[in-house]
């Protein structure tokens, strides 16, 4: 972290525990060092403040979806509930296979998928 503006929006990702609400500590890791170097980056690629903030906000969003469906697949095994909730969120990456139930491959696979997206709109934003 560098800039003041880093600092706060890593410390509004350290603050919200419902990130983490229900995953064991290996995977809550995994999602907040996600979160924390994607905050590093919009801090670094946005000039204003306010609306660095609001792509956190949006991205911490995301990070609940994604807690709360390796919540449901992973520790309730409950699959269905997990489908439901990737396909009203319209979540893009692919379904584990229902005998994948080890939460840091999930997280693995799903922060891979995101990484993705996140990266593809890092670089249209940019103008890369």
């Amino acid at each position: 972290m560098g800039t003041p503006c880093a600092e706060l929006l890593v410390g509004r990702i350290l603050d919200d525990e419902d990130l983490t609400s229900g995953l064991n500590d290996p995977e809550a890791r995994m999602l907040i060092e996600w979160l924390v170097d994607w905050a590093e980056c919009i801090s670094v690629q946005e000039v204003d403040p306010e609306q660095a903030a609001q792509r956190v906000e949006l991205l911490c969003r995301r990070a609940r979806m994604i807690r709360r469906f390796v919540v449901l697949w992973c520790h309730r095994h409950d699959h269905a509930a997990a489908c439901q909730l990737a396909a009203v969120e319209r979540l893009s990456w692919p379904l584990p296979t229902s005998d994948v139930v080890e939460p840091c491959e999930v997280m693995t696979a799903i922060l891979a998928s995101e990484q993705a997206r996140m990266d593809d709109w890092f670089n249209r934003t940019n103008g890369l």
